[in-house]
């Protein structure tokens, strides 16, 4: 059987920043990802107390700046992480990974990618332990760099939102590929390659110029005209699983300050790079292209 489209699940907490729109805008603008789900997962309680219905919120939003309200199934994630690592969260994207999951076979796996944290990931796992026998495919974009290479301070926040949904993920044995904090924030763009490759393009280019300069201005006191996407590699490794440098590392665990700890030791695949150039060429030309096929 040639499989012609890679079929994939998308989980976001999409109103957290304002990366997350450009990859899931760029993932349903693909024609080879059948996307089969988008879920919307909870940023933790820092800045709201309703994070998930708000990632909720922002896709419908995209969707319907894209025309598409409706023709994507839509599922609530979990609105709070996991209590430990035996209890799941249960939530209608909880079940959809599941069923999808079901549908999975070694030449047409399951792709879930998460722009946030494990939490709908680990309660499928916690829900239905037979899970971690499907040719499911996580990705994940979490977690600081290797041995010593950082570049973010803290604790990760896609992590630190669920840390012990990470442990549940990474102590399963299902394929997992990871990119950590040091390659995901390289990849940067500015608010003049934005305008300039995309800007009055579409309404739907011209809400994603507006809400990157819009939080930044919200949540960044020093001056600033740029911003990573940093959840966009997640899309252009499905949508080029070669387009960027790996390592097999053993799975480690999360220590409570987001630090490595000898863990289940099964192979996971840690990004080292990705080809930024690739990713938001294509991202852009596919933008280009929306307004030419949706003038109006």
């Amino acid at each position: 059987m040639k499989v012609t489209r890679r079929r994939v699940i998308i989980d976001s907490d999409a109103k957290n920043e304002a990366d997350d729109q450009f990859a899931i805008v760029h993932a349903l603008l693909s024609p080879t990802l059948d996307v089969r789900a988008l879920i919307p997962a909870h940023f933790g309680t820092h800045r709201s107390e309703r994070s998930m219905e708000e990632s909720r919120e922002e896709i419908d939003r995209l969707l319907e700046l894209m025309g598409q309200s409706g023709t994507v199934p839509v599922a609530n994630g979990a609105p709070m992480p996991i209590r430990d690592e035996r209890t799941p969260q249960d939530s209608p994207g909880a079940r959809a990974i599941l069923a999808e999951s079901k549908l999975a076979t070694p030449e047409d796996p399951l792709y879930v990618a998460f722009l946030g944290p494990l939490t709908d990931m680990a309660s499928a796992i916690l829900l239905e332990p037979d899970l971690v026998r499907r040719p499911v495919v996580v990705i994940w974009i979490g977690g600081v760099g290797y041995d010593g290479v950082e570049s973010y301070p803290g604790i990760e926040f896609n992590l630190g939102n669920d840390i012990a949904a990470a442990n549940v993920l990474f102590d399963s044995g299902l394929t997992v590929w990871q990119v950590p904090s040091n390659v995901y924030s390289a990849v940067s763009v500015s608010y003049t390659e934005l305008e300039e490759k995309i800007g009055g393009t579409s309404e739907l280019a011209d809400y994603l110029i507006r809400q990157m300069v819009e939080w930044n201005a919200t949540y960044h006191p020093e001056p600033i005209e740029s911003r990573s996407l940093g959840d966009s590699p997640a899309v252009s490794l499905l949508l080029y699983p070669r387009g960027g440098t790996f390592r097999t590392r053993p799975a480690a665990r999360f220590g409570p300050d987001g630090q490595y700890l000898p863990g289940s030791g099964h192979p996971i695949r840690v990004a080292e790079s990705v080809d930024v150039r690739f990713l938001l060429e294509d991202m852009f030309a596919k933008l280009r292209r929306f307004h030419r096929n949706h003038p109006h």
